[in-house]
C-alpha cells in the first residue's frame, strides 16, 4: 500500500505520463482495486485500446487489399462476416462470462479459482466451435445464396466462406484466452497477441491473395488463409504465455482437468452475453439481407462503412473492456464505489474521442470510402451511411460503458433484454418499413440503425444509473 502511495503522489507531468504510458504498454502489477481510478482507466485502456486499433486496421487493410478484387468480392466478404457474426455472439458471450468470473476472483485475491476458470473457458471454446466449423465448411454455398450474393460470389467467393468457417477453432480461443488475460488486468500481453497475429495476417494478405515470387495468386480465398495463419500463431503464443504467467495469472498444468461446477457457471452467466450479442447481430443479418436487395453495390458500400465504423469503434470498446475489468475486480474486493466511478471516467474520455470521429465523418465520409473502392456508386451508398452515423456517434460511448459495467459485474441479463426489444422487436420491422414501404432503399436502413442504436444507447445509460448492477453474484 505504501509503494502505491508513492507512485500516486509522483505527478501528472509530461515525465510521469510517459512512466505511466510505458508500464501500460509492458504490464503492470498495480492492484486495480487500489490506486487511483483515473491511473487504472489509463493502464488497462491503453493496451486494450491498442488491442483493438491493431484489430481493426486489420479489418481496413483486408478489405483494402480484397476490394481490389471488385465490389463482388467485398460483398462476399461482408456476406461471409454476416453468418461468422453467429459464431462471434457466441465467442464474445463467452468471453464476457470469462472476464466477469477471472476479474471477480482476481479481486478476491483468489489466483487458484481465476487460472481454473480459464482452463474450464478454453475446454468449452473448443467444443463450440465444432458444430459452426462443420456447418460452415459444408454449406458455404448455401449460406451465400440465401443472403442474396451473386453470380461471382456462388462461383468462386464461397470457397473464401468455407477457409474461414474452417478457422472458427483459432477465432475463439483468441477470443477466450485474450478475455482471460483482460479480466485478471494483463491487458498489456493481450495487446501484444494481436499485435502479432494480424501484423502477421496483414503482411501476408497481399502475398497470398496476389501471389509473390513462388507463391501463387489465391484470389479472395488467400485473404481466409492469411486470416487463419495469423490467428493460429496467436493461439500458440497466448497458451505459451498463459502457462508461463503473466503480472497478474498463471495456469497450471495441475488445473487442466474438468471441473463442471465451474463450467455451468461459466455457461450460466455466457447465456447474457451471448443473447445480448447474437440478438445485435442477427438483427443486422436481417439489415444486411435488406440491404441486399438493392444490389451488391449496396452491400459493398455498407460493408465498407462498417469497416471503417469498426476501425473507430475498435478503441471505445478498448476503453470500454477496461471498464468490465475494473467492475468485475472492484465488485470483487467490495468496493462498488470504484466501480461506479470507474464508469464514468471512462465514458467522459470515450464520449470526447468518438465526437473527434463523428466530425471527421461528417467532413471526410467520401474520401474515408474512396480509400477502399472507386466505384462512384459504393462510394455514394458507404459516405452517405457515415454521415448519418455522425449525427448521434457520441451516444454510442455511453452505451458501450453502461453495457460493459453490466458485463463486468455478470448482470448479463439485462443487456440481452435491452437488446431484444430495440433490436428484434423495434430495428427490424422499423428498418423494413422505412426501407421497402416507405421506399427509402438502403437509405432507409442506415436512417432505422442510427435511430434505434442512438434510442438503446440513452436508455442503457439511464437503466446503469439505477445501480441494481452492484449486487450481482458470480
Amino acid at each position: 500500500m505504501e509503494t502505491i502511495q508513492k507512485e500516486e503522489n509522483r505527478g501528472t507531468g509530461p515525465r510521469s505520463l510517459w512512466r505511466e504510458l510505458r508500464k501500460a504498454l509492458a504490464g503492470t502489477e498495480a492492484d486495480y482495486t487500489e490506486i487511483s481510478i483515473g491511473r487504472a482507466v489509463f493502464l488497462l485502456s491503453v493496451p486494450m485500446v491498442l488491442e483493438l486499433v491493431m484489430e481493426s486496421a486489420f479489418a481496413v487493410v483486408d478489405i483494402y487489399f480484397v476490394g481490389i478484387l471488385g465490389p463482388s468480392a467485398i460483398a462476399t466478404v461482408g456476406l461471409t462476416e454476416t453468418y461468422l457474426f453467429l459464431f462471434y455472439s457466441v465467442a464474445i458471450g463467452l468471453s464476457t462470462a470469462v472476464t466477469a468470473i477471472v476479474a471477480r476472483r482476481i479481486g478476491e485475491k483468489d489466483k487458484e479459482q481465476a487460472g481454473l476458470a480459464g482452463i474450464q473457458s478454453i475446454f468449452l471454446a473448443a467444443a463450440v466451435s465444432v458444430p459452426f466449423t462443420i456447418f460452415g465448411i459444408w454449406f458455404a454455398k448455401d449460406l451465400l445464396a440465401w443472403m442474396g450474393a451473386d453470380a461471382w460470389a456462388l462461383e468462386h467467393g464461397y470457397r473464401y466462406t468455407q477457409w474461414i468457417f474452417a478457422g472458427n477453432l483459432a477465432i475463439i480461443l483468441l477470443f477466450i484466452i485474450n478475455s482471460i488475460f483482460r479480466g485478471a488486468g494483463d491487458a498489456a500481453i493481450a495487446m501484444r497477441i494481436l499485435w502479432i497475429s494480424n501484423g502477421l495476417n496483414m503482411i501476408l494478405d497481399p502475398i497470398l491473395i496476389f501471389g509473390f515470387g513462388p507463391i501463387p495468386a489465391m484470389g479472395i480465398e488467400g485473404a481466409a488463409i492469411a486470416t487463419n495463419i495469423g490467428r493460429g500463431l496467436g493461439v500458440i503464443l497466448q497458451l505459451f504465455l498463459l502457462f508461463k504467467g503473466g503480472k497478474h495469472i498463471q495456469v497450471l498444468r495441475s488445473q487442466i482437468r474438468l471441473e463442471w461446477k465451474v463450467i455451468v457457471d461459466l455457461i450460466k452467466t455466457s447465456l447474457g452475453g451471448i443473447g445480448q450479442t447474437i440478438i445485435g447481430m442477427t438483427s443486422w443479418i436481417f439489415m444486411v439481407r435488406i440491404i441486399a436487395e438493392f444490389g451488391s453495390q449496396a452491400v459493398a458500400g455498407a460493408t465498407i462503412a462498417l469497416r471503417i465504423m469498426m476501425f473507430t469503434l475498435m478503441p471505445s470498446w478498448g476503453m470500454s473492456n477496461a471498464v468490465a475489468t475494473l467492475v468485475g475486480q472492484n465488485l470483487g474486493a467490495q468496493r462498488p464505489d470504484r466501480a461506479e466511478k470507474a464508469v464514468w471516467v471512462t465514458g467522459v474520455w470515450n464520449m470526447s474521442f468518438l465526437i473527434a470521429v463523428s466530425i471527421l465523418y461528417f467532413l471526410f465520409s467520401e474520401k474515408l470510402v474512396s480509400i477502399f473502392s472507386e466505384d462512384s456508386t459504393v462510394i455514394s451508398i458507404g459516405s452517405e451511411w457515415l454521415r448519418i452515423v455522425s449525427y448521434s456517434y457520441f451516444v454510442y460511448a455511453w452505451w458501450m460503458v453502461s453495457v460493459q459495467a453490466f458485463n463486468g459485474a455478470g448482470d448479463t441479463a439485462t443487456p440481452t433484454k435491452i437488446n431484444f426489444v430495440f433490436f428484434w422487436v423495434l430495428q427490424i420491422p422499423f428498418a423494413y418499413v422505412i426501407a421497402k414501404v416507405l421506399a427509402f432503399g438502403y437509405s432507409g436502413v442506415f436512417w432505422a440503425s442510427m435511430i434505434t442504436e442512438t434510442s438503446i444507447g440513452l436508455f442503457t445509460l439511464w437503466l446503469f444509473t439505477k445501480g441494481n448492477w452492484k449486487k450481482t453474484q458470480v
